[in-house]
């Protein structure tokens, strides 16, 4: 069995903010390749992956994939928290990686073999206006898209209001914009009205409330759109408000998906067991790589419930990928989100899946099927633009109050 000899970050994209695991063993040429990338704790992860990761797991058995993930888990003996979960997620793809090279077959072929011969995708359809919004729309649906979200402008857009206007304190503090949740209950269902007008129910729409509202006022919504029969509404509440959706199931039928930001067991757990959630959409290296994404689409396909995970924005090639193999093994899988490289980036990951018209087709290569360019990984970076620190929007409301996403 090969011996875990060395393993190195290489960080890439011209900010910085995409880092790729490469663990190397003691056969020749043997290594395994997994996604560390966090937009916005980069420096964080590498330190997690060089300084505490490696020293531990340096002559272990590249083939013991579960006893790895369980001792890495428990290793600092706090965990699951993000910065662990996505390092321990890179070693743990790069192991299925190397397993799956070894064995000469493809990731999902190990999970069990594949349950569909491509990966459905949605788009993202943003438009200023209504009118733009429809007609970017009717764009991805004649390229044959599956499924569209749609957004009215940026997260939160229909809920922010002229500063101008806003009842603010006299003492307010610089902002460049104010979100309002009454705004946002009043447009977003407006804005679906007009959509379900002029496109009728043939295409299938979702939104991402991206947590914006105020826990109360995200059922209302819920509530609202129900007649406008969403695909899913995705992210309405914050992790922290995650028992509102027991009265939002109780109230209302439109499907709710969730779980872009967990991290932890307990919060996906109640969702899924109580049925109050319709698609769960954990990142797969937010959770702790394919080991852990695979537990997960098992106990929701008992609870009736689908994946749809969180592999959109900022993430790479190789996280896109290692969802994609878990998609296709998993029987009640639902949608994945769509991304989009430019040439430049896809010329650092080889044989990247390919996404056409909508859906994601796999290769029959050995293991993840995807590798790693080094010398053009490095050629893409940008050590000006890699210096740069990173961090979320802070929309706020009239007062100053931040907005969680």
């Amino acid at each position: 069995m090969p011996k875990i000899t060395a393993i190195r970050c290489i960080r890439t994209r011209a900010n910085g903010t995409w880092t790729i695991v490469k663990v190397l063993t003691d056969q020749p040429g043997l290594y395994g390749i997994g996604s560390a990338s966090d937009h916005y704790h980069t420096p964080s992860v590498i330190a997690m992956v060089e300084q505490s990761l490696t020293p531990l797991l340096i002559g272990r058995d590249a083939s013991q994939i579960e006893d790895t993930w369980q001792s890495t888990l428990t290793s600092g003996y706090w965990r699951n928290d993000s910065i662990l979960n996505t390092a321990l997620a890179a070693i743990d793809v790069a192991l299925w990686d190397i397993k799956g090279k070894e064995a000469g077959l493809p990731v999902y072929q190990l999970l069990g073999g594949a349950c569909r011969s491509a990966v459905p995708c949605y788009a993202h359809a943003v438009g200023n206006t209504l009118d733009e919004l429809v007609e970017d729309i009717r764009r991805y649906h004649e390229e044959g898209w599956p499924v569209i979200r749609c957004q009215l402008g940026p997260y939160g857009g229909g809920g922010f209001v002229d500063i101008a206007k806003a009842r603010r304190p006299a003492n307010a503090w610089p902002q460049e914009r104010i979100f309002d949740d009454e705004a946002y209950l009043e447009n977003i269902p407006r804005m679906f009205a007009y959509l379900r007008e002029k496109l009728g129910f043939e295409v299938k729409l979702t939104h991402d409330v991206h947590e914006h509202l105020h826990p109360h006022n995200a059922v209302t919504l819920a509530k609202l759109l129900e007649p406008y029969r969403l695909f899913f509404l995705e992210d309405a509440l914050p992790p922290e408000q995650i028992a509102y959706f027991r009265l939002m199931r109780q109230q209302c039928t439109t499907p709710q998906a969730m779980g872009e930001l967990f991290i932890n067991p307990h919060e996906w757990l109640p969702l899924i067991q109580e049925r109050l959630i319709d698609y769960v959409r954990c990142r797969v290296s937010k959770v702790g790589g394919i080991t852990a994404a695979q537990k997960i689409a098992h106990l929701c396909e008992w609870y009736g419930v689908h994946t749809a995970w969180q592999e959109g924005g900022d993430n790479d090639p190789v996280n896109l990928t290692a969802a994609m193999h878990v998609d296709l093994k998993s029987w009640n899988f639902g949608i994945q989100e769509e991304n989009h490289f430019r040439p430049e980036e896809l010329e650092v990951f080889p044989n990247c899946p390919k996404l056409e018209r909508g859906y994601l087709y796999p290769n029959d290569l050995p293991g993840l099927g995807i590798d790693v360019d080094e010398a053009k990984a490095a050629a893409l970076l940008d050590p000006e633009k890699a210096h740069r620190f990173f961090s979320m929007a802070e929309d706020r409301r009239a007062d100053g109050t931040v907005v969680r996403p």
